[in-house]
C-alpha cells in the first residue's frame, strides 16, 4: 500500500555537484558496523557512570570531561567527517577503504583508553602512548582525506574538506599540550598549558570539524534549501577562525593573555560570519524536532563559551586564577556545545545511515521526538545553572538533571536502530517497498516551542533549584552566632590545594558577608579537603577536583585546615579575617609548628604479660623470618589498603598498611638479588614506597602515588644488611606510624646457620581520639611529630607475643633480626635471662661467634637494623623487651617460652 505519512523525505537525491547540498543519506556504509557505531555511545555511558558513581577516582571530573570530548565526540567526529567527505567528494572506496578506516577508529579507541587509564593513575608512559596513539589516528583520518581531495573531481564545497584537514592538523598538537600537562606543571605555566590545550582541541579539532560539516548538514536537517552564499561564507570564514585560533594559542603559551583573549573574540567573530550561512535555511524551515533544535543550542554555547573564556581571561589577575575558574567552562563547552551536538547529529545521522528507505528513516527519526523539548530544556537549564554563582546543592541538582536528560537518549538510540532495521527488513519482504512499520511518535509538525513540555520543564527545573536551596549544601553552612548583621552579599574565594599550602593562605571578609570557598585540588599525588573550625566541610578531593564550601555568614574569625591525616601539621592551614576586626583578630596565624607532647595524656600502661587479652579472632603476625629460596629475581607485589586493626589488648586505630599488614611482607635474599617490586595504591590518599636495600635515585621510583594509582620499583641489593622499606610521603612520621613499613633481609655472606630465625620490628602508634573498634581514628599527626606514642610494639601489635610468645628448645641456635622502623624511638634490645654470643649491626659484626665475650642488647637508632645470635641453657619463659623501658611499658614486650 502506498506510504500515507506526509513528512517530506529525509534526504533530496541530488548531489553537490549539481548544485544540490550533499545528504545523510548518500553517505556510504548503510548497515551496522559496531567499530564505527558503537563506541560513542560507549563512551557516553561510560561518562555517565562515572559522573553518577565515581567520586572517588582520581581525577573523576577530568575523566567525565575526557570520556565526552576526547571519547565519544571525537570518535564521532572522525566518522562523520569521513562520510561527509566521501558524500561531498564521491570517491571511489578503494581510495579510504571500510577495512583501512576500521583501523584507524581501532587505533584511536586504543589511544583513548591508554590516556584515560593513564592520567588519573599517574602512569605519564602509558598517558604518552595514548595521546601518541590518537594523535596517530587522526593524523592517518587527515592523510586520508588529503587524498581524497586529490582524487576527487571538480566539485562544490570542497572547502568543508579544507576545515576537516585544518580540524586533524590541530589534533597531535592538542595532544602534545595534553601530554606536557599530564606532567602536572606548576603555575602558571599549568594554567597556561590548560588554556592552550583546550583550546586546540575544542576549537580546533572539534570546532573547525563541526562548522565544516553544519555548512551543508543544518539545511539537510532542516529540509529547507541551502543560503547560495554558503560556500562562499565558509571559504572566508576559516583563514579567520584558523588563524585566530593560532594567535590565541600562542598568547596563551607566551604568557600575553590580553593577545589570547582578543583572538578569542575574532574566533567568535568568524563563527558568526559563517553562521550567516545558516540563518536562511532556519528562516525557510524553523527548528522544529530534536536534530535541530538541539544543534541550534549547541552552537549558542560554543559562541558563549568562547567570548566566556575571553572575558575571563581578560578580567582574571594572573594565570592561576584563569585555571581556579576553568572547569566551569570546559564543562559547559563540554555538555552544552559537543555533547549536545553529538547528540543532534546522532538522532538525524543514525536512522539515515541505517538506511532502508523514507519509511525506515522516519520509523528511526520519531523515536528522538520522544519527550524533545523536555530533554533539551532540562540539560540546557542544567547547564545554565552550572554556570551561575549558586551554592552547591542547587548546582548538584542542576548536574543530576543533565546527566538524567544524557541518559534517557541512550535507549532511544537503541529503540531508533531497532524499529529502523525493522521497517527495513519489511521493506525488503514479500510486499516490496510499500510494506511500512507503522512510526511509534510522528515526527514534529508544530514548532518546537509550542510543546507543553517546555513549561513542564521549566516548572521541574525550577522545582529542582528550590529543593536545591532547600537542601543543606554539601559543606554544612553556619550563621554567625554573635549577632552579626547579614550583609546580603557573598564573598566567593577561589583556593587551591597544592603543595602542602592553601593558596591564598588567608582571606580577608567584610563582616555580615556570606563566605563560600570554592576549593580545587591542584595537588596530582594526595587527596586534600577543607574543615573549618565552624563544622563546615568539603568532602575530599582528588587530584583535579573542585568542591563549594559555604562557610555562612561571617562574624569573626574562622580557622581551616586539611583534615587528611598530617597535611594540618605540614602547614595546609586556612586563615578566614574579617575586615575591621581588632589587630589581635587580625593577625594571621603562622603554619603550625611541629607539635609538642603536651595536652596528650600518656595512655595506661598495657602492661606485664597477660596484662589483657586480644579481641577474639585476633591473630599474631607471625614472626618467623621467610625461608631464603633459590630465586635470584623476586617480584613482589605491594598493594596500600587502609584497615581497622587492633594495636593493643583493646585499642584499634584505622591503619595503612602494605598488603593489609604492619609490618609489610618481608622480603629476604642475598647479595646481587634483584628485587622487581610493584606498588598499588588501594588507599584514599597519596601514598609511596623507599626501599633502603637499593641505591636509586629517589625522583621517581619514589613518588608519591595518588589513590588508584602504581608504579615499579627495581633495585639490586648491593649490601647486606636488615633494612627499612617505607612510605616516604609527607610527612613521614605520620605514614611510617600508621603502618607503612616492612623489612628487607640480605643476608650476609657465610652466615652460620641457627635452628630457628625470628623477625622483630620495632615500631610507634599515635592514637587518635577514638580506639574503639568500628570507630577507630587514623594516625594522630600531631602526637607523631612531638614523639610521643601511645604504643610501642614489636610487629605493630603491642603485647601480642605475651599471648602467642615464641618458642624454642634448650641447645638450639636462635637468631633474633631485629629493625628499628621508628618512626622516633630508639631501640636497646634485650633477652631477659640470655646473653648474646653473636651480634651483627649495620652491615658489620659487633661480636663474632666463638669468642669469650657477649652482650647484652643490641642498639639502634630509628631505621636501623642488625640481629643477635644466643642459645638458652634451661627452660623457661624469657621476656623479651626494649630496654628502653617506657617504651617495654608501652607495648615492646614478649615472652620466649623454652622447653626442654
Amino acid at each position: 500500500m502506498p506510504d500515507t505519512d506526509s513528512t517530506p523525505d529525509p534526504a533530496p537525491t541530488r548531489t553537490a555537484d549539481h548544485g544540490e547540498r550533499p545528504t545523510a543519506a548518500a553517505l556510504p556504509g548503510r548497515g551496522n558496523w559496531p567499530l564505527r557505531d558503537h563506541p560513542t555511545t560507549l563512551w557516553l555511558t561510560a561518562a555517565l557512570v562515572v559522573a553518577a558513581v565515581g567520586r572517588g577516582l582520581p581525577a573523576s571530573d577530568w575523566l567525565v570531561v575526557h570520556l565526552v570530548l576526547l571519547g565519544a565526540v571525537t570518535h564521532a567526529a572522525m566518522v562523520w567527517s569521513t562520510h561527509f567527505a566521501q558524500a561531498l567528494l564521491k570517491t571511489p572506496p578503494t581510495v579510504d577503504g571500510r577495512r583501512e578506516q576500521g583501523r584507524r577508529l581501532a587505533l584511536l579507541v586504543t589511544g583513548t583508553f591508554l590516556v584515560l587509564v593513564g592520567v588519573p593513575a599517574g602512569w605519564w608512559a602509558v598517558t604518552l602512548a595514548g595521546a601518541t596513539t590518537a594523535a596517530a589516528a587522526v593524523t592517518w583520518h587527515g592523510v586520508q582525506l588529503w587524498r581524497r581531495l586529490r582524487s576527487a573531481l571538480p566539485g562544490r564545497f570542497r572547502i568543508t574538506i579544507r576545515y576537516y584537514l585544518a580540524a586533524a592538523a590541530c589534533m597531535p598538537v592538542g595532544a602534545t599540550f595534553g601530554v606536557l600537562l599530564a606532567r602536572q606543571p606548576a603555575d602558571p605555566w599549568h594554567a597556561r598549558l590548560l588554556v592552550a590545550h583546550s583550546l586546540t582541541m575544542a576549537l580546533g579539532w572539534l570546532g573547525l570539524t563541526v562548522t565544516g560539516t553544519l555548512v551543508t548538514l543544518w539545511p539537510t536537517m532542516l529540509r529547507a534549501k541551502m543560503d547560495d552564499r554558503a560556500e562562499t561564507l565558509a571559504r572566508q570564514a576559516l583563514p579567520l577562525l584558523g588563524g585566530a585560533l593560532c594567535v590565541a594559542v600562542t598568547g596563551a603559551l607566551l604568557d600575553v593573555r590580553t593577545l589570547c583573549a582578543t583572538a578569542l573574540l575574532a574566533y567568535a567573530v568568524g563563527l558568526l560570519w559563517w553562521g550567516r550561512a545558516l540563518l536562511a535555511p532556519a528562516r525557510r524551515s524553523p527548528p522544529r524536532r530534536f536534530a535541530t533544535v538541539s544543534a541550534a543550542a549547541a552552537l549558542a554555547w560554543l559562541v558563549a563559551t568562547v567570548v566566556g573564556v575571553a572575558v575571563l581571561l581578560l578580567g582574571a589577575t594572573d594565570w592561576s586564577a584563569v585555571g581556579d575558574r576553568y572547569d566551569r567552562v570546559a564543562g559547559a563547552l563540554a555538555v552544552g556545545f559537543a555533547l549536545q551536538l553529538v547528540l543532534a547529529a546522532l538522532s538525524h545521522l543514525v536512522p539515515s545511515v541505517l538506511g532502508g528507505g523514507p519509511s525506515a528513516v522516519r520509523a528511526g527519526l520519531g523515536w528522538f521526538e520522544r519527550g524533545a523539548p523536555f530533554r533539551v530544556v532540562v540539560l540546557n537549564a542544567a547547564v545554565l545553572l552550572w554556570l551561575l554563582p549558586l551554592p552547591s546543592a542547587p548546582r548538584v541538582v542542576a548536574a543530576v538533571a543533565a546527566c538524567l536528560a544524557i541518559a534517557s537518549f541512550l535507549p532511544l538510540v537503541g529503540l531508533s536502530v531497532r524499529d529502523s532495521v525493522r521497517a527495513r527488513r519489511a521493506a525488503s519482504g514479500p510486499d516490496g517497498p510499500s510494506t511500512r512499520v507503522p512510526m511509534r511518535t510522528p515526527l514534529q509538525d508544530k514548532p518546537f516551542w509550542s510543546s507543553p513540555q517546555i513549561p513542564a520543564a521549566l516548572s521541574v527545573m525550577a522545582l529542582a533549584v528550590a529543593v536545591g536551596l532547600g537542601l543543606p549544601p554539601a559543606a554544612r553552612a553556619t550563621e554567625a552566632g554573635d549577632g552579626t548583621t547579614p550583609t546580603g552579599h557573598t564573598t566567593t574565594v577561589r583556593v587551591v590545594a597544592d603543595a602542602m599550602r592553601f593558596t591564598p593562605a588567608t582571606i580577608t571578609v567584610p563582616r555580615g558577608d556570606r563566605l563560600v570557598v570554592e576549593l580545587t585540588n591542584r595537588d596530582a599525588t594526595t587527596t586534600h579537603d577543607l574543615v573549618l573550625d565552624t563544622g563546615a566541610r568539603t568532602p575530599r578531593l582528588a587530584p583535579g577536583a573542585t568542591a563549594r564550601l559555604d562557610a555562612g555568614v561571617v562574624g569573626g574569625p574562622v580557622e581551616g585546615w586539611c583534615s587528611v591525616v598530617g597535611h594540618r601539621q605540614m602547614g595546609m592551614v586556612l586563615h578566614v579575617r574579617v575586615s575591621g576586626a581588632p589587630a589581635a583578630e587580625g593577625a594571621p596565624a603562622a603554619a603550625l609548628p611541629g607539635p609538642a607532647s603536651g595536652g596528650h595524656a600518656m595512655p595506661a600502661t598495657p602492661g606485664q604479660p597477660g596484662h589483657s587479652a586480644m579481641a577474639p579472632g585476633f591473630t599474631a603476625y607471625d614472626p618467623v623470618l621467610p625461608p631464603l629460596t633459590a630465586a635470584r629475581t623476586h617480584r613482589v607485589t605491594l598493594t596500600v589498603e587502609e584497615q581497622e586493626q587492633e594495636v593493643a589488648p583493646g585499642r584499634w586505630q584505622r591503619r595503612w598498611t602494605y598488603d593489609g599488614t604492619s609490618p609489610g611482607p618481608t622480603l629476604h635474599g642475598r647479595v646481587g638479588d634483584v628485587f622487581e617490586v610493584t606498588l598499588v595504591n588501594h588507599g584514599t590518599m597519596g601514598h609511596s614506597v623507599d626501599f633502603h636495600a637499593g641505591s636509586r635515585a629517589p625522583d621517581d621510583v619514589m613518588r608519591t602515588v595518588p589513590p588508584g594509582g602504581s608504579l615499579t620499583y627495581r633495585f639490586t641489593a648491593t649490601r647486606a644488611g636488615i633494612w627499612m622499606y617505607h612510605c616516604a610521603t609527607m610527612p613521614m612520621s605520620a605514614h611510617i606510624s600508621a603502618g607503612l613499613f616492612g623489612a628487607v633481609v640480605i643476608e650476609p655472606p657465610d652466615l652460620p646457620a641457627v635452628d630457628r630465625s625470628y623477625l622483630l620490628v620495632q615500631s610507634e602508634a599515635y592514637l587518635g581520639a577514638s580506639t574503639a573498634r568500628g570507630s577507630a581514628s587514623e594516625v594522630d599527626a600531631t602526637k607523631a611529630q612531638g614523639d610521643s606514642p601511645d604504643v610501642v610494639a614489636f610487629n605493630g601489635v603491642a603485647d601480642q607475643y605475651d599471648t602467642t610468645p615464641l618458642t624454642a628448645r634448650v641447645g638450639e641456635r636462635v637468631r633474633f633480626w631485629v629493625l628499628d622502623a621508628g618512626p622516633n624511638r630508639p631501640t636497646s634490645f634485650h633477652v631477659v635471662g640470655a646473653q648474646f654470643d653473636a651480634a651483627w649491626a649495620e652491615g658489620a659484626w659487633l661480636l663474632r661467634p666463638g669468642t669469650s665475650g657477649g652482650s647484652q642488647t643490641l642498639s639502634l637508632g630509628a631505621s636501623q637494623g642488625g640481629f643477635v645470635d644466643t642459645a638458652f641453657a634451661e627452660p623457661g619463659h624469657y621476656a623479651f623487651v626494649d630496654h628502653v623501658m617506657a617504651d617495654a611499658e608501652r607495648g615492646a614486650h614478649g615472652i620466649m617460652v623454652v622447653t626442654p
